[in-house]
């Protein structure tokens, strides 16, 4: 018997594609190429592809998951034998600006060599900078489908009444699940069943303060803002919650805002065994610039911790880094961050250390005018 369409694809279920998305890129930018006039542009090789390239599905639904830092070598040529060579660094190509235009695409170009007159030059090297943008991007544009077509058919299973579509092939077959073990006492049958488990943690740090984050995490009416899917939340002690159109279930145990949650979790379908719960702990460290997010699943059968590792990874951390709440690094960088689109959180934040200085100096300066202001009294 067939499972139907309704629940078999249903299962959060995510396929790790790293390698293909960076033989992808190498073959699909190398060679991209742009003639105007007497200048011509053309991507000469991919030198980096660094990042996370996932294919994930969630109630029937193929997502990408992708977030990537690319590198190519180019070189330009225009009139008078002018010719330039240099670098171009992509350190973002994800979902949030390919497919939902959360933010812009950045460049950072590096001119290694050049022959012919400076100012020719510098024109043949401005040409590089309007062109080169758009031979990336429409390549970029055509990531997604090319992900969506080569491994979809291996996260869908292909059912009786499955709708035909584009990229889905031969059906994978799902695996049986284990029968439970069981004894007998008395002359009854008694089912045993005993899971054993692991801890999942995951943490993202990002630039949004802990009730904001708490509020897009409980509020049933936010959620969907970055999981994508219709959502039920009734933060309080023993409420339910259902997550990502029913793939994640379960019910509150405790709440503390803005600092921590504490929930029954359970993935539906996926392996896990019938009626077993986990338990996700999910804690907010607000600092002054930032909001540290740690997500800590206890209670994983095993065999499932790579996979329900990528899952909050892949919907719970990307999905608030699709608000615009940029993930930030756990040091301080030597230079100042770049980014394309002002994130409105940012603006909420109070400088904490220049207000400690502001006051600061104002006690000092009282402390110094204070015994002359006293001294005129007594006279």
């Amino acid at each position: 018997m067939s499972m139907p369409h309704s629940t078999a694809n249903w299962h959060w279920k995510t396929k790790y594609v790293g390698p293909w998305a960076k033989e992808w890129f190498s073959k699909e930018l190398a060679g991209a190429s742009s003639e105007q006039g007497d200048s011509s542009v053309t991507v000469v090789r991919v030198t980096e592809v660094e990042g996370d390239v996932e294919l994930g599905q969630r109630k029937s639904k193929l997502i990408t998951i992708y977030d990537c830092r690319v590198v190519v070598e180019w070189n330009a040529s225009g009139k008078d034998d002018t010719s330039i060579k240099g670098t171009c660094v992509i350190p973002e190509v994800s979902h949030e600006n390919t497919l939902d235009g959360v933010s812009d695409y950045t460049y950072e170009y590096t001119k290694t060599t050049s022959k012919g007159d400076g100012k020719a030059v510098d024109a043949l090297f401005d040409h590089v900078r309007k062109v080169l943008p758009t031979l990336l991007e429409a390549k970029f544009k055509a990531f997604p489908q090319a992900l969506l077509e080569t491994h979809g058919k291996d996260l869908t299973v292909v059912t009786d009444d499955t709708p035909n579509a584009s990229g889905t092939a031969t059906p994978v077959q799902p695996k049986a699940a284990p029968a439970p073990s069981s004894t007998k006492t008395s002359g009854k049958q008694t089912t045993v069943s005993v899971v054993n488990t692991a801890t999942v943690t995951v943490s993202g740090r990002f630039m949004a303060s802990a009730d904001d984050l708490y509020s897009l995490l409980t509020d049933e009416k936010r959620i969907p803002m970055w999981s994508r899917a219709p959502a039920q939340s009734n933060p309080s002690p023993g409420g339910a919650f259902s997550l990502f159109s029913g793939g994640v279930t379960g019910k509150y145990v405790e709440l503390d805002p803005p600092k921590k949650t504490v929930q029954e979790w359970r993935l539906t379908g996926g392996g896990w065994p019938d009626n077993h719960y986990g338990t996700l702990t999910t804690t907010f460290n607000q600092e002054s610039d930032s909001t540290n997010v740690e997500f800590s699943l206890k209670g994983v059968p095993k065999g499932k911790e790579e996979e329900v590792e990528r899952g909050l990874e892949g919907y719970y951390i990307r999905g608030l880094k699709s608000m615009g709440y940029v993930q930030v690094s756990h040091y301080e960088p030597s230079s100042p961050l770049r980014t394309s689109k002002p994130v409105a959180s940012q603006q909420k934040s109070i400088d904490w250390k220049g207000f400690a200085a502001f006051a600061i100096a104002g006690l000092v300066l009282v402390a110094s005018i204070l015994p002359a202001f006293m001294g005129a009294g007594r006279r």
